[in-house]
Order: C-alpha cells, then structure tokens, then sequence
C-alpha cells in the first residue's frame, strides 16, 4: 500500500512523503518505475536481513534502518525488526518496508509533534529516534515475560517455559542485532558528509537519539547475560534432580535384588527345601518382600550417613579456614 501526504506545508522547505508499506508486486513495480529506484536497492530492502547501512547515488540518497515491529495483535517476543528503507530525493522522501512497523504509523497519524520533521534530514532521524524508543520497551516488555516465567519455574520445571525463555533469548539476540546495526548507521550519518543537518535543533535530537540507542543496546546485552546466566541454572537443577533421582533409582534396584536371587535360585531343575509343599510360594513370597525391604533400607541408611559424613567434613574444613 502507498500513501501519499504532505509534509511541512506551511515552511519554506515542504516535501512529500511516500509511505509504502506492506508492499506487494504492483507496489514494487509502481515505484520502480515513477521514483527510478535500482532493482538491487529495492531487492536489499525487501530483505528480511539486510543491515542498517547508507548509500549515495546519482539521483537520491538510500538509507536502510531497521525498525521494530508492534503490533498489538501479536507478542513482541515472536517478532523482529524488518528493514525500512529511506530514499531522499530534493523534495521527497520515500520509504519502503516489507511489513508494517508502529513507528511508521505514529508518523502517519502524527502522534508527536515534537520531532524535528520539518526537513527530510530530521523526518530521518526522527525516524530512528522512535525506533530506539520502541526497541527500549519491546525490551522491557521481554523482560517481564522472563521474570515471569522464572516465577513460574521456581514452583515446577516445566517445558513450556524452558521454551519460552529459549524464545525470549533468541528474540534478544535478534534485537541486539538490529539496535548495533542501527547505532552503526547512526555513526556514519554523523560524519557522513551526504548527510547534512539544518540546525542546532536536528543536532540536540541526533545526540538524544544516540543516548537512547545506546541505553537500548546495554538493556538488550543486560537482559541476554541474565538470562544466559538463568538457563544455566536451571540447566544445572534439572541435571541435580536426575541425579536424585537415578540415585534412589538405584537404591531400589539394589534392594531388588535380593527376591531376584532367591526366586532365580528356586527356579534351578534341582530338589530344593519345601518343592512338595503346596503353600511353599506364600513363604518365598514374604521372604523376598522382606528381603527387598531390608536391602533397600540398608542401602538408603548407607547413603544418608554417606551424607551426614560429608556435611561434618564441610563443616570441619569451614571452622579450619576460618581458624
């Protein structure tokens, strides 16, 4: 879809702004052909993985951000920034995005009048300035679904939130990729000379603009190393639970088998004590009972002194260190 409207009407310096979002074949051919736009920009656009980057050609200059997408219809941790590209002509700005992004659509129903969009340079950069705004609460966002599900896994270790927290990491992976991406395009624009500011005002906004993408990009590295730290511990409960329970695993396959032994010993072709008499297998039955009763409590009280054994050494080699 394309949309046209007029910028900055009122100033010295108006221009016009192509929206087209959530292009299709007719939308790509439409501006390939009116605006002159290279096949192999638009194709980089179009990809959902191109990097922030800035280029100069004859007719206009290409800038190629990434932005977050929003939408309420779906959760921000499903979801990862697209590319949007930003071609500057003399008196038109034009930018192109596969999907649909918040940020677009804040600047289309001008929810907020105090970004420097009187010129293209500072429509561009308020561009940017927005995206590291929805970028800093998508993280925040991120961040409350975690502790939520580490809430829910200190009750039980459930799958479903290993996933989601497998989820949540990899969307922070994919967010910290776009904001260096972005704050490496930012970098460039400042000493770019194809790139030129009006006024001290655009400047401030520029500087304000590199605070946020900067306080974004530590979220996002805060946020990763957290949970990286988290999936470890957990990873590390969920191998000492198995190894509870492997140990009484084995305390009852212990005790087992001593009815094993007896009842291979009287399945032997040979006479044994009691063949003949009929009610014979009552009394094998309750010893083997008894017998796997006794092996396995022998074999638990073992491992609970085992225990206690090693609790009192601890605690002798903490009062040595601090002797």
């Amino acid at each position: 879809m394309i949309t046209v409207r007029k910028m900055n009407v009122a100033s010295s310096r108006p221009y016009t702004w192509v929206d087209a979002r959530d292009v299709n074949r007719d939308d790509i051919s439409a501006l390939t052909e009116e605006y002159m736009i290279s096949s192999d920009l638009m194709s980089d656009i179009l990809d959902q993985d191109e990097q922030s980057r800035i280029d100069k050609e004859d007719e206009y200059t290409a800038i190629i951000a990434r932005v977050p997408l929003d939408d309420d219809d779906a959760s921000p941790i499903k979801q990862n920034a697209i590319p949007l590209g930003i071609i500057l002509y003399p008196d038109t700005v034009i930018t192109i995005c596969l999907g649909d992004s918040v940020v677009l659509e804040d600047f289309s129903k001008k929810r907020f009048r105090q970004y420097p969009m009187s010129t293209k340079e500072g429509f561009v950069i308020s561009i940017l300035g927005r995206s590291a705004l929805v970028f800093i609460r998508i993280l925040k966002y991120i961040n409350r679904q975690k502790d939520l599900a580490e809430e829910r896994l200190k009750e039980r270790v459930q799958n479903a939130e290993l996933l989601q927290l497998l989820e949540i990491q990899k969307s922070l992976v994919y967010l910290n990729t776009s904001i260096t991406s972005n704050e490496m395009l930012i970098e460039r624009l400042m000493k770019s000379p194809i790139f030129r500011l009006n006024n001290e005002e655009e400047q401030e906004f520029l500087d304000d603009v590199v605070i946020d993408n900067k306080q974004a990009i530590a979220m996002a590295k805060i946020y990763a190393d957290t949970l990286v730290v988290t999936m470890d511990a957990y990873a590390n409960v969920i191998n000492n639970n198995m190894n509870i329970v492997m140990k009484r695993l084995t305390v009852f396959s212990l005790g087992m088998m001593f009815p094993t032994f007896i009842t291979g010993f009287y399945g032997m072709n040979v006479g044994l004590p009691l063949q003949n008499w009929p009610w014979a297998w009552i009394l094998l039955a309750s010893f083997c009972i008894g017998s796997a009763m006794i092996g396995t409590w022998i074999f638990w009280d073992n491992r609970d002194r085992r225990k206690a054994w090693d609790e009192d050494d601890e605690r002798k080699n903490r009062k040595r260190k601090k002797s």
